[in-house]
């Protein structure tokens, strides 16, 4: 009995742990020099980016992603998708080819089938459920089908009358595709990929759609939009996009298929008639989305349900087709630069893109002053932390308060840890931060500038089968605090049972 409790037990926690939301990026390759595979490994550990999403299976770039512990996202270009569709055995080939000489050694969680195929590539269209049902098949065969995810991103566009959300629903000429593939997701435990571009629905409003609404920026509740049928407040396109998808599901009849966004972003350059592509606004943006997942907010509709989200790009695409913003997208150039710095606290120092690689620990804002004394007073005796800089007379006495104090206190104790996220806690009462707290003439450990440059990383060391330090800290960083508590509770409810 209580082995089998347990037993159960570890299902409920693993299960936790799989619907924590997490923040991606996609790699695209359209760039006149293309960094090396193991150059854009080493980009993605430095920014500890634990998942990323492919629009290949790219051989050379799936070998450098081996044993880093990344979850991989890989695609069937659309220009593959009508044979697929039409023959079981070259889906078996490409699964073959591009997933199973590769895993477990690379850990492909996903396989998208094309892009935006129902409304971009109508001839592939008739063949996209029949393609989704045969790389299924083929991961079947080889017992991955419950490891790896098979669905296929679509526009947001295919949504009509999207707001409000509440009586959205999809383009109704789809629905011959959608109805099936909608089955399909739901029967085989995937999700709905959906590719939101607020920068588009606010270009294309002629103004109707407020900067600061498609920015995530706060709105006072006079400023947000309200659903007129359910009364719900949306303070950003993202969450009424991510909403009017659940209702068009649930017309359909289909309300337990979760949806993941697989490309959403902001351009920070465009061309003289693109006056709101600029890297503030790019910056704006990605900053806010990520705060925004990673702290589990949810939508107005589903309060505290996390919406898993891959950003578009990760570098620039310089040699891409079309106006200034296309070419515009990433969040770091070819070198490896940052196109600018996130603006991140709480992010347990994910896409905290300098790349400097500069981190702190600092008190949340509006922690207690007693447990952040608590904090100090832990920190300062059994964790070892030098903490004489704050006596009186010293340089980070001043100002002389309980957070300026805790910040150093904790920051200093982070970097003895070697900056492991979990470090970085002080029972809730800290958070990771790329922005600097020095001041005066109170230098906070680590802090050696920012000169924009990318970090030293050896062949070696990307290709290294070990468990290194980053690898277990990223392991370790994704159990996160819900998962943790929830299975505290099961355990002192199992012992009280026992």
């Amino acid at each position: 009995m209580a082995k089998h409790f347990l037993l159960l037990l570890f299902a409920v926690y693993v299960a936790a742990i799989d619907e924590e939301p997490f923040i991606g990026v996609n790699i695209g390759r359209d760039l006149s020099d293309m960094p090396h595979p193991t150059q854009v490994v080493a980009l993605l550990k430095a920014q500890q980016i634990r998942h990323v999403r492919l629009y290949d299976a790219d051989q050379a770039m799936l070998i450098a992603l081996a044993n880093t512990r990344i979850q991989v996202a890989v695609s069937v270009p659309n220009q593959e998708i009508l044979a697929i569709g039409q023959s079981n055995t070259t889906a078996a080939k490409w699964v073959s080819h591009n997933v199973i000489a590769h895993y477990p050694a690379t850990n492909i969680t996903t396989i998208c089938v094309g892009s935006d195929v129902l409304t971009t590539l109508p001839y592939a269209a008739k063949v996209l459920v029949s393609a989704l049902k045969f790389i299924h098949s083929a991961l079947v065969a080889s017992n991955l089908d419950h490891q790896i995810k098979v669905s296929t991103p679509l526009s947001s566009s295919m949504i009509l009358d999207s707001f409000p959300p509440s009586q959205a629903f999809f383009n109704r000429s789809l629905n011959p595709v959608l109805v099936p593939m909608l089955d399909f997701l739901q029967t085989t435990g995937s999700y709905l990929m959906l590719n939101i571009y607020p920068y588009y629905d606010y270009m294309q409003s002629n103004g109707v759609i407020p900067l600061d609404y498609a920015l995530f920026k706060p709105l006072p509740p006079n400023k947000e939009a309200i659903d007129s049928n359910s009364l719900l407040h949306y303070s950003n396109v993202f969450d009424a996009a991510v909403d009017a998808a659940y209702v068009a599901m649930a017309f359909l009849n289909y309300t337990n298929i979760r949806v993941v966004v697989t490309e959403t972003g902001w351009p920070s350059k465009g061309d003289s008639n693109e006056p709101d592509a600029t890297v503030e606004n790019a910056n704006t943006y990605n900053s806010n989305l990520i705060k925004h997942v990673l702290n589990i907010t949810g939508t107005p509709k589903h309060p505290g349900i996390g919406v898993s989200t891959y950003i578009y790009e990760l570098y620039n695409e310089d040699a891409k087709a079309g106006p200034l913003s296309e070419k515009n997208w990433g969040l770091f150039d070819a070198n490896g630069k940052p196109v600018y710095v996130l603006h991140l606290t709480e992010s347990g120092g994910v896409l905290a893109n300098d790349t400097t690689n500069q981190t702190y620990c600092v008190a949340k804002d509006g922690a207690d002053p007693k447990m952040l004394q608590a904090g100090i007073d832990w920190a300062c005796g059994p964790g070892k932390v030098d903490c004489s800089p704050l006596l009186q007379g010293q340089p980070c006495y001043e100002p002389d308060n309980v957070v300026a104090h805790a910040n150093y206190a904790f920051d200093t104790y982070y970097h003895q840890m070697g900056k492991s996220p979990q470090s970085c806690d002080f029972n809730g009462m800290a958070t990771i931060s790329t922005t600097n707290p020095s001041h005066g003439s109170c230098v906070f450990p680590g802090s050696l500038g920012n000169n924009g440059t990318f970090p030293n990383v050896t062949l070696s060391s990307m290709n290294s089968t070990n468990s290194d330090s980053s690898a277990c800290n990223l392991h370790s960083g994704e159990l996160g605090i819900r998962s943790l508590l929830m299975v505290i509770v099961l355990l002192l409810w199992g012992v009280a049972l026992l």
